[in-house]
C-alpha cells in the first residue's frame, strides 16, 4: 500500500460543431500535506446553450470549486467544504443571473450544471447538480452513479429540473463509494454519453489504459462521429495508489517526534524554561514554563512514559493542540504561537491564571441563578465555536472548564474532541470509542451511535444541573448503560425537588438538553443558554409528565402489583365462594 493518494488523469474538451465551446473542465492535485487534508478535486461545468453567459457560468464554478474548497478549513469534511463553495457559487451566479436577461427567461442567465469528484484517503465523494455524469468504468461497461436533473416532455424536449444559477439556494446531491487501486472514473457532458455506447467508452478505456489522454480523446472522436452537435467533455480518472487507512498528519507527527525528557525547575527545552510542575497524572504532566526570548508564560504539557507505545494515545496527545490552532474564540484556550522546530513531543499552550469549574464548585455549594447563567452561556459561546468548525468537545466536565481572574470561562483540554476531516479517515475501532468522562457522557455514546452537537449540550446541561443541585441528573447509573432497555430504566429527576428556588422553567429546559434520544435535545447549545435566561412559554404552564414518560420501570412494577392484588382477590373470592 501507497503512503499517499496517486491518480493518473486523462482530458479532452472539444466544442465540436458549435462555434463557443461553454463546457470547462479542472482538477487539482495539490502537494502535501494539502494532499491527505483535502485530497484531490476534479469538476465538470457545462453551460447552457441557449444563454450567451453559459461559459462563463461553467468556468467560474469549476474555477471557484477548486480554488475555494482548498481554502476551507482542514476541519471540516469534504461534503462540508465542498457543499460550502458550491452553495456559494451558486448564489454568486443567481445574483449574476438576477441582473441580465436571466432574471426574465432563467435559459438566458448565468446557469451551468456541474459535477465533482474529489478523492480523498480511501474514499470517492461525489457531487452532483444537472445533467453532467459521473460513471465508474468496468471492464465492458459504465457504470452511472449519479442521477440526471433533466425533465423529459417528450422525445424532442426536455428541461433542466436542477443547474447552478437558477434559484438562490440549491440542493446537491452528494454520495460517497469506497476506494480500490484500479478504480476508474469517468466524467462526461452530455454532448458525449448520449452519442457512445457504454460499452465502447469502457473498451476505449482498456485500449489506452497507459494513456488517459489519448483515451479521453478517442472518446471524444467516437461521440463526434456519432453524431453530437454539442460541446464535447471527457475526463478520466483512475486510482494507481492509496494511503494507509486512518493516515492523517496527526499519526504522522506523533510517530516521527520523540518523547521529551525529564524536566524540572530551570529545565530548558527548545527555548522554554521550566518554572514547576502544574499536575502530573498517569496520562501526561503539566508546566508552567516560560518563552526565554519573550519572557511570556505558556503550559507545557508532555504525554506519559507509560503510553509511549500506544498510537492512538499519541495522535490524541496533539489533538488538543491542533485543535486549538483553528478555533479562534475568547471562550477556548488557545495555543501558544510558537514557532520554533520542535525536537521532541510535547503541546504548548496559553497559561491562564485562575481555577476550574470543579474548584469554583467547591467553592460556591449554593451559587445563585445568575453566576450559574453567567457561567452555561460563556461555555456555550466556546461550543459554538467548536461546532462551527464541525469538531465536538466530547470531554465537557468541570475540571476542564477554567474561570480566569477577570471572570471569563474557557474551555481546555481538546484530546478527546472528534474532528470531522479526522473521522473521515480514521480506522473505525478509533470512531466507536466512548470519549471523554463517563459521568458527563451523552447516553448516545454508550450505544454506539457517536456524537453530535447535541451530545456537548448534554454534558454542559448536566454541569448545569449538578451546580445548581450537586448531583448530576442521573447519578451514576448512565455510565452503566450498555443497551436500550438500560436506557429505558433511567429517568430524570427533576432538579426543583432537590432545590425548590429552581423555577420550573429553568428545570423544563435543563430536563430537555439532558433528554435520553438527542433529537428531543436543543439543536443549538445557544437555545439552552437562551431559555436559561429567558422563561420558555412551553415550561411555564407545563403539567407534570405522566409516570409512564417519567420513570417507565415504576409504572410497570406499580401496573404489575396491582394485577398481583386483584388476581388474589379474585382467588381469595372464589376459594371463599360455596359450591
Amino acid at each position: 500500500m501507497s503512503t499517499q493518494l496517486k491518480i493518473s488523469v486523462g482530458q479532452h474538451s472539444d466544442r465540436g460543431r458549435k462555434p463557443a465551446n461553454q463546457d470547462f473542465h479542472g482538477l487539482c492535485v495539490p502537494q502535501a500535506p494539502l494532499l491527505a487534508a483535502k485530497g484531490i478535486a476534479i469538476a465538470l461545468a457545462d453551460g447552457i446553450s441557449s444563454s450567451e453567459a453559459g461559459q462563463i457560468a461553467s468556468e467560474s464554478a469549476v474555477k471557484s470549486f477548486l480554488d475555494d474548497y482548498y481554502c476551507t478549513s482542514d476541519a471540516w469534511s469534504v461534503k462540508t467544504s465542498a457543499q460550502r463553495v458550491i452553495a456559494a457559487t451558486n448564489s454568486w451566479l443567481h445574483a449574476q443571473t438576477q441582473r441580465g436577461q436571466g432574471r426574465f427567461d432563467k435559459d438566458r442567465g448565468h446557469v451551468c450544471t456541474f459535477s465533482a469528484l474529489v478523492l480523498r484517503s480511501n474514499t470517492a465523494h461525489l457531487f452532483h447538480v444537472g445533467d453532467t455524469r459521473i460513471y465508474r468504468v468496468h471492464a465492458q461497461t459504465l457504470e452511472q452513479l449519479t442521477t440526471d436533473h433533466r425533465v423529459l416532455i417528450s422525445r424532442e424536449e426536455s428541461y433542466l429540473s436542477r443547474a447552478l444559477g437558477v434559484a438562490p439556494t440549491i440542493e446537491i446531491d452528494y454520495q460517497t463509494q469506497p476506494l480500490e487501486v484500479g478504480d476508474t472514473f469517468l466524467l462526461a457532458t452530455d454532448g458525449v454519453y448520449e452519442h457512445v455506447d457504454p460499452a465502447i467508452v469502457a473498451a476505449t478505456v482498456r485500449a489506452h489504459a497507459t494513456d488517459l489522454e489519448r483515451a479521453a480523446r478517442a472518446i471524444v472522436e467516437q461521440a463526434l462521429l456519432g453524431g453530437s452537435a454539442d460541446n464535447l467533455t471527457v475526463q478520466l480518472v483512475r486510482v494507481d495508489g492509496l494511503p494507509d487507512p486512518g493516515l492523517h498528519e496527526l499519526p504522522q507527527q506523533a510517530g516521527e517526534l520523540p518523547l521529551p525528557p525529564p524536566l524540572a525547575a530551570r529545565a530548558e527545552l527548545d527555548g522554554l524554561r521550566i518554572v514547576r510542575e502544574l499536575h502530573g497524572s498517569s496520562r501526561s504532566h503539566i508546566y508552567l514554563a516560560t518563552d526565554i526570548a519573550s519572557g511570556a508564560s505558556l503550559v507545557i504539557k508532555t504525554p506519559s512514559v507509560d503510553l509511549q507505545d500506544d498510537p492512538v494515545y499519541r495522535e490524541r496527545f496533539l489533538m488538543e493542540e491542533w485543535v486549538a490552532r483553528r478555533i479562534h474564540s475568547d471562550h477556548v484556550l488557545r495555543a501558544y504561537p510558537l514557532e520554533r522546530r520542535r525536537s521532541c513531543l510535547y503541546v504548548a499552550m496559553d497559561y491562564v491564571e485562575g481555577q476550574t469549574l470543579a474548584q469554583w464548585m467547591r467553592d460556591h455549594p449554593a451559587p445563585d441563578l445568575e453566576a450559574v447563567r453567567n457561567i452555561v452561556e460563556q461555555v456555550a459561546k466556546g461550543l459554538q465555536a467548536f461546532h462551527r468548525m464541525e469538531m465536538l468537545h466530547q470531554d465537557l466536565r468541570p475540571e476542564n472548564i477554567m474561570i480566569d481572574t477577570q471572570g471569563t470561562v474557557r474551555l481546555i483540554d481538546f484530546g478527546s474532541a472528534a474532528v470531522a476531516s479526522v473521522l473521515e479517515v480514521a480506522l473505525p475501532a478509533a470512531r466507536d470509542a466512548v470519549p471523554g468522562t463517563l459521568q458527563y457522557t451523552a447516553p448516545e455514546y454508550f450505544l454506539g451511535e457517536g456524537g453530535s452537537a447535541r451530545s456537548d449540550t448534554f454534558a454542559l446541561a448536566s454541569i448545569t444541573y449538578q451546580m445548581l443541585t450537586g448531583r448530576l441528573p442521573y447519578g451514576l447509573q448512565l455510565t452503566r448503560v450498555r443497551s436500550r432497555s438500560d436506557l429505558r430504566r433511567l429517568s430524570y429527576e427533576p432538579a426543583r425537588l432537590r432545590e425548590r428556588h429552581i423555577p420550573a422553567w429553568i428545570d423544563g429546559a435543563i430536563e430537555k438538553a439532558v433528554s435520553l434520544d438527542p433529537l428531543r435535545r436543543y439543536d443549538e447549545v445557544s437555545e439552552f443558554a437562551w431559555d436559561l435566561r429567558h422563561p420558555n412559554r412551553a415550561f411555564l404552564h407545563r403539567r407534570r409528565a405522566p409516570l409512564l414518560e417519567r420513570n417507565p420501570l415504576a409504572f410497570w412494577k406499580g401496573l404489575s402489583f396491582t394485577l398481583l392484588v386483584l388476581l388474589l382477590l379474585v382467588a381469595t373470592h372464589s376459594a371463599l365462594r360455596p359450591n
